[in-house]
Formats: structure tokens, C-alpha cells, sequence
């Protein structure tokens, strides 16, 4: 290995170790914004979080994608589904073109939820931003935009950019 490569290969190790630190990081703080939000029973678990967030992500997700997506089994989602419905986070609806499946859909109630834990979350985040110089802020911004695109074009599927959230 030459020593261009070899520093090459150093930096792609660092990158992902930077990157899995502060997934992480975010991680711990995303669990944080959801434990400090107030006023309403919060979801048991991470898991029916992100449940939440699959659901949010595109209105009216068939419980299949929500399965395939967080790679639980139907038995895992539905149970997940029928807590999130008995405290009044979601509703589930057949299938317009399929008798057989359900479509799965966040009530108003849900989505002032997840608006309050992102709320939570963004102000966490803002007060370290805050805290970089404008370069390393241009520098972050630009590689979570090609982190983005890289996970977009090998998974095949489309998120929100930044701050473009679902309404709540």
C-alpha cells in the first residue's frame, strides 16, 4: 500500500468513526428531547419512536414499508401499532387499493408530539452549532449533504431534507 493510500484509507476510517460517534451522540440526545417533552404520555419505547418517525415520513405507509423499513417482523410492528393507537399516536386504515393491508397514518395528537421532541431536539442541536465557527458549519452542512445523498442513492429511497419536518 502506498502512503497516499494508506493515508486515504486512515481518513475513511476516521470519517466513519466520526460519523458512528456522533449518530451516537444524536442518538442519546434525540431519547433526551423525547424524555423531556411534557404534558402527554410519551411512547414506552425508542422503538415505537421510530416507528413514528417511518410513519411521519410519508402519509399513509403501508405497515409492509413500515416492516421492511425498521426491519421488524409484522408481529413487532403491529404490537408497537396497537400502543401507539391506544394512546392516540396513530391510526391504522384499510388499504384503498388493498382490502388486505393497512395503511398507517399519525394523528394531530402524534404529530404534536414528535413537533415537541423535535423542538427539543433542534434547540440541543442549535446551542452546539451555535458554538462552531462559520467554516466548520459550512463543512458540516455539506458533508451531512453528501452523507444524505450516499445513504438516498443506496437505499433507494427519499427523506426529508433538513428542517423540512411534516407539518404538525
Amino acid at each position: 500500500m502506498t502512503a497516499a493510500e494508506a493515508a486515504s484509507s486512515r481518513a475513511w476510517q476516521e470519517a466513519t468513526h466520526s460519523a458512528s460517534t456522533i449518530v451516537e451522540l444524536l442518538d442519546v440526545l434525540w431519547d433526551h428531547a423525547r424524555n423531556a417533552t411534557t404534558g402527554m404520555t410519551a411512547p414506552g419505547s425508542t422503538s415505537q419512536l421510530r416507528l413514528m418517525y417511518v410513519v411521519d415520513r410519508g402519509e399513509g405507509v403501508r405497515m409492509r414499508t413500515v416492516c421492511q423499513r425498521l426491519a421488524s417482523a409484522p408481529p413487532t410492528v403491529t404490537r408497537m401499532c396497537d400502543r401507539l393507537q391506544a394512546i392516540g399516536f396513530l391510526e391504522r386504515l384499510p388499504c384503498p387499493d388493498n382490502g388486505r393491508e393497512i395503511i398507517l397514518r399519525l394523528t394531530p395528537t402524534g404529530r404534536e408530539h414528535l413537533q415537541r421532541i423535535r423542538e427539543q431536539r433542534d434547540a440541543m442541536l442549535h446551542q452546539a452549532i451555535a458554538g462552531m465557527s462559520p467554516g466548520e458549519r459550512g463543512a458540516l452542512a455539506r458533508g451531512l449533504a453528501g452523507l444524505q445523498t450516499q445513504f438516498d442513492s443506496a437505499h433507494g429511497e427519499e427523506h426529508p431534507t433538513p428542517g423540512s419536518h411534516s407539518a404538525a
